[in-house]
């Protein structure tokens, strides 16, 4: 067993966590934009304009690559990022009403659960992983997670309770916990399609590595293929809403012109963020051994847990009391320990 390859990819999965759990921010300083604005332009550096550009860096033969691998693998991608388009646009929401704190939490929660055991039922590896301790530490990891997802939504509902809609707004502006709650559970239910499209993907990466890819990077083309699927979601979603709610003029409209560059830049900044959490979960992902679908567990855990820290610097929680920050403590530290569990069960 290769504990230091495993603790490297570890590392490299948790810095892709931070990112995720930041991209965020640069959404609180955009103007007089509606959300379906600012989504559509981080979508397409997101989904779009960086995954190209990482492809040209890291993987500029990717379309050699497709034409090697079987139709049936190329649409079955496109598919699950079609399906992973909803969960992201119905993540967004999420964090649009309950802040990301609590939005991660519950969102993730559920991706992480069935993100980690949904593929390797599907192809057969999760039966072989059982019979296995491994398997009984990737089942216990779960568990522990579902519980500290679980204790951090107790604290977030039981913050809700007791903190005023005025003081709540303060930092969330469009607080809405039951449009929150609602958006979160479809997230679960189709945001892990995600996992599931890379893991779908795997003959396309095991192509590019024998077409002289570099193994850190043979994940580039399943993510661009991925992602194209999620912008063709996000597209129709934003362009609906735009003509709806009559916010497409938002584009071109606002004044002055350099507030307008601005907004640009940080939705395409949050688009980045974003993206940069794909190349270094690849990375990390092709140092965990023979049960890579263990990383996205990894991944969605510390994921939550950087969320809550940046929603605490944000005062989210301000007005709370200390028994719920103790709370939200303990759910993190039970989380980043569940990932740990999960990643080390791959290896075991």
């Amino acid at each position: 067993m290769d504990y230091q390859n495993i603790f490297i990819g570890l590392m490299l999965i948790a810095a892709g966590a931070f990112t995720s759990g930041s991209f965020a921010i640069p959404f609180g300083k955009i103007k007089e934009w509606k959300w379906e604005t600012y989504w559509l332009i981080y979508s397409f550096g997101a989904y779009t304009l960086f995954p190209l550009v990482a492809c040209m860096l890291f993987a500029p033969r990717f379309m050699e690559i497709y034409s090697g691998v079987p139709t049936d693998v190329i649409i079955k991608v496109f598919v699950s990022g079609i399906i992973y388009g909803v969960g992201n646009l119905s993540f967004g929401l999420s964090l649009r009403y309950l802040g990301l704190s609590l939005g991660y939490a519950l969102s993730l929660g559920l991706m992480l659960a069935i993100g980690t055991l949904v593929p390797p039922m599907i192809d057969g590896r999760l039966v072989e992983m059982l019979r296995s301790s491994g398997g009984n530490l990737l089942i216990a990891g779960v568990l522990v997670a579902c519980l500290g997802i679980a204790l951090s939504g107790w604290a977030g509902f039981m913050k809700d309770k007791i903190i005023s809609a005025v003081e709540k707004q303060k930092s969330i502006s469009e607080f809405n916990l039951i449009k929150g709650i609602l958006a979160a559970i479809l997230v679960g239910i189709t945001g892990s399609a995600m996992s599931l499209g890379f893991e779908q993907g795997i003959p396309i990466a095991e192509y590019a590595e024998e077409a002289g890819i570099d193994p850190l990077f043979v994940t580039m083309p399943v993510m661009i293929l991925l992602l194209s699927g999620t912008l063709v979601t996000t597209i129709i979603w934003c362009i609906w809403l735009g003509i709806r709610n009559r916010s497409l003029g938002d584009y071109s409209g606002l004044r002055p012109s350099k507030d307008l560059i601005m907004n640009y830049m940080f939705a395409l900044l949050a688009g980045l963020l974003w993206f940069s959490q794909f190349i270094l979960f690849g990375m990390g992902k092709s140092k965990m051994g023979k049960f890579t679908f263990t990383s996205w567990g990894i991944l969605m855990a510390l994921t939550i847990v950087f969320a809550t820290l940046w929603g605490l610097y944000r005062k989210e929680w301000k007005g709370a009391p200390s028994r719920i920050y103790l709370v939200m403590i303990i759910s993190l530290l039970i989380i980043i320990g569940s990932s740990f569990m999960i990643g080390i069960s791959g290896s075991i």
